[in-house]
């Protein structure tokens, strides 16, 4: 995966396949600190401490339709490369937590990539899960908390395509304000 978006897009998928029903999605920009940091927390069916171990195996999924499952240990070695960190918590029943920093200027860090297109396709897919993305560049922070759209929404789906129009609108717009430039 080129871009840190799609590792975000796949680890979301895992959640929601694992019953999810809120994830939780921040990102921290600091510059002063040189990191990067992604953190996604679902409240999912949770693994147990066997699968859990197995986690950063490439030849070790628990997906039916192919037999390799390289989206966390490719996230792990992305983070690592840059002089980052890899971790990744989960208990059954309670969901799991993933966790990767970079080296803010590290020359091979991947770049975030179209954030926007990544939550728009989650929230597209996943009607019925909550999605709370938390943006943090330096002292500002953008925040989308798809819970509070519904409560505006009274009873219109989230995944209508004027309501998707507005939060990608929003999303565009919150990124620009804190100094996020997608490109």
């Amino acid at each position: 995966m080129l871009e840190l978006s799609m590792h975000i897009l796949d680890i979301v998928e895992n959640s929601t396949r694992a019953g999810a029903t809120l994830v939780k999605i921040n990102i921290v920009e600091d510059t002063k600190k040189d990191i990067f940091s992604i953190e996604i927390a679902d409240d999912g069916a949770g693994m147990d401490e066997d699968t859990l171990r197995k986690t950063l195996d490439p030849f070790f999924t628990t997906k039916e339709v192919r037999e390799i499952g390289l989206g966390l240990p490719m996230l792990s070695h992305s983070a690592k490369s840059t002089e980052g960190d890899f971790t990744i918590e989960s208990k059954v029943g309670e969901g799991t937590r993933v966790a990767a920093e970079y080296k803010h200027s590290h020359i091979d860090r991947q770049p975030l990539g179209n954030i926007t297109g990544t939550l728009i396709t989650l929230i597209t897919g996943n009607p019925e899960v909550d999605f709370v993305y938390c943006h943090r560049n330096g002292a500002e922070t953008y925040t989308l908390d798809t819970r509070d759209i519904r409560r505006e929404l009274e009873g219109i789906p989230i995944n209508n395509t004027e309501v998707l129009k507005l939060i990608r609108e929003n999303i565009e717009e919150g990124l620009e304000e804190i100094g996020i430039n997608e490109q």
